[in-house]
């Protein structure tokens, strides 16, 4: 883990899941993984997406051409466990692809200008994963 990563879960945690700098007025989760090849545990600090009661991740790895590691640790183990707040939960990590996709990535991307550059800085597809919480994959 890298210890920009570290730090901002030290702060998630010491502060109910609110975080400053870059994620100040940002809605931030932690998202457990394990390793696709390692099959260590790994614990990532995102950006999220609530509409209703669903929660929507985004693979965009501010704009990079290959995918972050926690998408491929999730598509190879989609059980995951996520932090919001004081609360961990369990979780599936289901890819959501076609027009929805296209439609919550637009919602996302107008709402946090950071993720249209991200778009616009790449030409793959951004992932869009929805966490849905209580089921384990």
């Amino acid at each position: 883990m890298s210890d920009w990563n570290a730090k901002i879960i030290e702060e998630f945690r010491a502060n109910a899941g609110n975080v400053g700098g870059f994620f100040a007025d940002k809605t931030v989760l932690l998202l457990h993984t394990t390793g696709a090849r390692s099959g260590l545990a790994r614990l990532t600090p995102l950006v999220y997406r609530q509409e209703g009661g669903r929660i929507f991740v985004f693979a965009s790895k501010g704009g990079s051409d290959s995918h972050p590691d926690w998408y491929h640790n999730l598509k190879a183990n989609p059980a995951v466990r996520v932090e919001i707040g004081t609360d961990t939960v369990p979780a599936a990590a289901v890819e959501i692809v076609g027009d929805e996709r296209d439609a919550v990535y637009g919602r996302q991307a107008a709402s946090i200008r950071n993720f249209a550059d991200y778009q616009t800085a790449t030409d793959r597809v951004i992932p869009v994963v929805e966490l849905v919480v209580g089921e384990t994959g």
